[in-house]
């Protein structure tokens, strides 16, 4: 049996031995006979690249992918599982919030319970009351939306079979919402409690999480565009019913209708929800937009295996990935 791990890097270098040393230890409890361990340089500016070159000369079975820019992390996740070649696949965050022992935690599990995943939710949110509150509105209202019900709290840690992973592969999304994904894949999957570690300053401002949301919605229902769809209706039918209240009004009792204010008022509401409408359209048709050009998920620059120069653009799927040079 063969253990892949998968994990990006981004301003990550001070962890990665540790990183290291404690996963080759964790896997080595599963009595897997063999592993590899793929670093994902997602272009950080600091020195996770050069760090984690210098483990893969090192250690034979690390490889290093070096991307040609930032594509973000879940695109960069994508890229290390497109490479894996282990019967069992283990990702997780480089920053040691997760720890590498859950390896050997999560394939006691895999096996005790004949899974096809095991993932880890978080119980111990970072950020304080408010933060928590926030994330706990974002998944309620994700729910809501959305056609499927993600679970909440849900790590980036997880352990998947290669039959999961080969099915995850399949989707195409250029927008990509992991824990969509995850979720929509099927099979067999086992949440495990587990409690992440503050180490690192969260990479993710308001922005990227208000991205987030609107890549969950958008790629897993179209439930805001049948909203839409009923107020308008409603609406209009508010409209309707008005309307033929003045009418009445005028020719039976003779009474006009006054009050500028007013009018205005429901005039700039109406306005307003017309271009929210609208807005929202325009974010499916910008998402249509960007799927359809079918650009590459990702852009591999260098990949180093050990410390050979050994390619391994065969391991790559061809529709999600442009190759360049390989070191």
């Amino acid at each position: 049996m063969k253990i892949s791990v998968v994990t990006p890097t981004y301003r990550s270098g001070p962890y990665l031995d540790e990183l290291h040393r404690r996963s080759v230890a964790a896997i080595a409890e599963t009595g897997a006979d063999a592993y590899e361990i793929i670093f994902v340089n997602d272009q950080c500016p600091a020195d996770s690249l050069a760090v984690a070159t210098a483990i893969a000369k090192r250690d034979p079975n690390v490889v290093v992918v070096d991307l040609a820019r930032n594509f973000g992390q879940h695109k960069a996740i994508i890229a290390g599982l497109s490479m894996a070649m282990g019967d069992l696949v283990f990702v997780m965050d480089s920053d040691l919030e997760e720890e590498p022992e859950w390896i050997s935690l999560f394939y006691r599990e895999m096996q005790r319970k004949n899974a096809d995943v095991v993932f880890g939710v978080n119980h111990n949110i970072k950020n304080g009351i408010l933060y928590s509150m926030a994330r706990r509105l974002f998944y309620k209202t994700l729910n809501f939306l959305s056609a499927a019900h993600f679970p909440e709290n849900v790590c980036a840690a997880r352990l998947m079979t290669r039959r999961y992973l080969d099915a995850l592969l399949q989707f195409k999304e250029r927008e990509i919402f992991l824990v969509g994904l995850w979720h929509m894949t099927g099979f067999t999957q086992l949440p495990i409690e587990v409690v992440k570690h503050d180490s690192s300053p969260s990479t993710y401002s308001f922005a990227r999480l208000a991205n987030i949301f609107v890549n969950g919605v958008t790629a897993f229902s179209t439930r805001p565009l049948i909203l839409i769809s009923l107020a308008g209706i409603a609406l209009s039918l508010v409209a309707f019913i008005y309307t033929g209240l003045i009418i009445f009004q005028k020719l039976v009792h003779g009474v006009a209708v006054e009050g500028w204010a007013s009018v205005m008022a429901v005039v700039l509401m109406l306005g307003g929800i017309t271009l929210f409408f609208n807005g929202v359209m325009a974010i499916y048709l910008a998402k249509v937009f960007i799927e359809v050009k079918q650009r590459p998920l990702f852009i591999v620059k260098d990949i180093k295996r050990g410390g050979d120069t050994q390619s391994v653009c065969q391991t790559l799927h061809q529709d999600q990935v442009a190759l360049g040079s390989t070191a």
